[in-house]
């Protein structure tokens, strides 16, 4: 048994001598009154009450527990957020500080917020903490210093329905208004004015994938504006200068970024991917993208998904859609889903490959031709893997 083992057992085993003295004492008090005593000397009611008797007991062990109190976890000062759910109490909480490295002992924990009496000042939502607090300073924080701000991230390949939901759920905006937003604004973005005159009014693909910590007093139109100016501050004057190079506007590298990001898994493979599309463009071939396709489908019912995968040929790509680029030339009329850096730099510097054609290994990775039959054999070889 290490000393710190036989501290606590001792310390123990005292609390347990305490409470049979005090449980004594109480009750030769008690006892005294019923049996006759003067009853101009009135019992505290406090002292048979099981709670005074608690706060007790646990004020004695919280002070010979003083130096684990005013100690650190450790001496790291890195910022952690953490936040607590409603209903949650100290019982579920002190368990999760425990987890984060924020405190050692969550049973300490309960038993000194308890004695505080401040369990029911523990409100829900987002605290700034650090492992290298004091329990005491926890405590105050988690009491007084909830962050005025919400975390949110926002994934790549995301549609404005996605990018809404999520933005809902951590409780920021309502999904319903931000969508109205996202397909009525139309902010003064430079770069929107080279959008196509037949695309829909719309920000699809510019709400930036990005960890935000948005004010919780931002309303939908607040919310919307950070997320495209982080695009733009994101697609840099080099990427500016590297489209105007290849005979691209801004709203064309993210419309065919934003496919690049539906097809990618491997990021090895954006370039790859971008350089099909861009010599399928080059020859007046037709895209031929899935995703364009599920776009166009929108949300499943059956599956509670956006992007309906796997997709059947023979059903899904008759869809009548200018998205569908199986049955319409060129670029879709905008993006569909918001891409990441890596997609629009990958078509800024695409690879040099003569591939014109890619099929999916089902692993992640895909298969990449030159011609239409090599493209088959591809096919055949990976189809049977689905």
């Amino acid at each position: 048994m290490g000393r710190d083992d036989l501290a606590r057992g001792l310390v123990r085993w005292g609390l347990i001598i305490v409470a049979l003295v005090l449980a004594g004492w109480v009750i030769a008090v008690g006892g005294k009154y019923l049996l006759g005593g003067d009853a101009s000397q009135e019992v505290d009611p406090g002292l048979i009450q099981m709670s005074s008797l608690e706060k007790t007991l646990i004020g004695l062990y919280l002070n010979l527990r003083k130096g684990d109190i005013e100690s650190a976890a450790s001496d790291d000062d890195t910022p952690v957020v953490f936040t607590i759910n409603f209903g949650e109490t100290a019982a579920t909480i002190g368990p999760r500080l425990q987890r984060e490295g924020l405190i050692t002992d969550s049973q300490l924990f309960l038993w000194l917020v308890r004695y505080e009496g401040v369990d029911a000042q523990l409100e829900a939502g987002e605290y700034e903490l650090r492992p290298n607090m004091t329990m005491n300073e926890l405590i105050d924080s988690l009491q007084l210093g909830r962050l005025r701000e919400v975390s949110v991230t926002i994934p790549e390949g995301k549609r404005a329905e996605e990018v809404a939901a999520i933005l809902e759920e951590r409780g920021i905006v309502e999904s319903s208004v931000f969508l109205g937003l996202v397909r009525s604004a139309s902010p003064p973005y430079d770069f929107l004015q080279d959008r196509p005159g037949d695309a829909p009014v719309s920000m699809e693909g510019f709400l930036f994938p990005e960890t935000y910590r948005i004010p919780v007093d931002y309303d939908a139109a607040q919310v919307l504006d950070l997320l495209v100016t982080t695009f733009a501050e994101s697609f840099s004057s080099d990427m500016r200068q590297a489209a105007a190079e290849a005979g691209m506007s801004v709203y064309e590298v993210v419309t065919l970024a934003s496919i690049v990001e539906r097809e990618a898994v491997i990021a090895e493979e954006r370039p790859v991917i971008a350089n099909v599309y861009l010599n399928r463009l080059e020859q007046g071939m037709y895209l031929q993208s899935d995703p364009t396709v599920q776009y166009a489908l929108g949300y499943q019912e059956d599956s509670g998904q956006w992007w309906k995968i796997p997709m059947s040929l023979e059903e899904d790509v008759p869809v009548d859609s200018p998205y569908n680029t199986y049955l319409y030339p060129g670029l879709p009329p905008g993006p569909i889903c918001s891409p990441g850096v890596a997609s629009m730099q990958a078509v800024l510097e695409p690879a040099d490959t003569p591939y014109l054609f890619f099929f999916s290994k089902f692993d992640g990775s895909h298969a990449f031709a030159e011609t239409y039959e090599e493209h088959l054999r591809n096919q055949e070889l990976y189809q049977g893997q689905q």
